[in-house]
């Protein structure tokens, strides 16, 4: 008879099962692994999640105690402003300044250099196949990872040593406004909706049209500009009566307030 033919195994509920197969599945501490990676679940995504923790509690707190700081609404016409990134940002808006990051070489400082620093990230795995987790025994993985920390940490503190920014707070400083809601004037430019929707529900400017508050032109003028357009703002938008027209260039004139007496 051939080796297994016709032989039946039967268990038995006596027969103590051995210990080694009661155990869990149950990952080895990693000193068990000398030199080699740790499990993924669940030791290492743990202390991911803790660390990940830590700083995310750090930067609720920060944003509690330290507000976004915010200025006064954009102004299309104002080719004088300096716009300043996140802080996260400010070691790419200074490699822009660079002569061979921008200008006619804006594709190296916007595309080239950072498409090289992510497309070196990706290949990092790639590039270090060891299992050595010092970096002293990684000498490409650590040279890499020193590089573009040297390189981050240079161009911020540059970035913010050459920023000047007096003139920052003084160009996003937000303006209180302060007209004169009852006057007749403010009436008329509300039931103008081409008026509002671009210089705003103060006069304050905005997207599409620049602040009337600071207007130096004379009622004249301001109404040769609300019936003939100028610039992106086109003519004939005003619906109302020439002397309704009279009364909001008297208006406007006054800076957002009703002419005296």
């Amino acid at each position: 008879m051939e080796r297994g033919k016709g032989l039946k195994f039967v268990g038995d509920s006596r027969v103590k099962a051995p210990e080694y197969r009661k155990k869990k599945n149950i990952p080895k501490d990693y000193s068990e692994y000398p030199g080699k990676t740790e499990a993924f679940w669940p030791n290492f995504l743990l202390k991911e999640w803790m660390v990940g923790a830590v700083f995310l509690m750090g930067y609720l707190l920060l944003t509690i105690g330290h507000p976004a700081p915010l200025e006064r609404m954009a102004d299309p016409t104002d080719s004088g402003y300096i716009p300043l990134p996140d802080w996260y940002f400010l070691f790419l808006y200074q490699l822009l300044k660079y002569q061979y990051a921008s200008g006619d070489f804006n594709v190296i400082g916007t595309v080239v250099i950072p498409g090289l620093a992510f497309g070196a990230l990706l290949l990092a795995p790639f590039l270090d196949t060891g299992k050595e987790r010092r970096p002293l025994k990684r000498p490409v993985a650590t040279s890499m990872m020193l590089l573009a920390l040297i390189a981050t940490i240079y161009l911020t503190w540059e970035s913010v040593a050459q920023h000047d920014w007096e003139a920052a707070a003084e160009q996003g400083e937000i303006v209180e406004v302060d007209i004169d809601t009852e006057a007749q004037g403010y009436e008329i430019y509300q039931n103008q909706q081409s008026c509002i929707g671009c210089h705003g529900n103060q006069l304050e400017g905005g997207a599409g049209g620049p602040n009337l508050i600071d207007s130096e032109k004379s009622v004249e003028e301001i109404k040769d500009i609300i019936i003939n357009g100028q610039g992106a703002m086109p003519g004939g938008m005003f619906e109302g009566t020439d002397e309704e027209l009279q009364i909001l260039a008297e208006f406007i004139e006054n800076n957002g307030h009703a002419p005296e007496e």
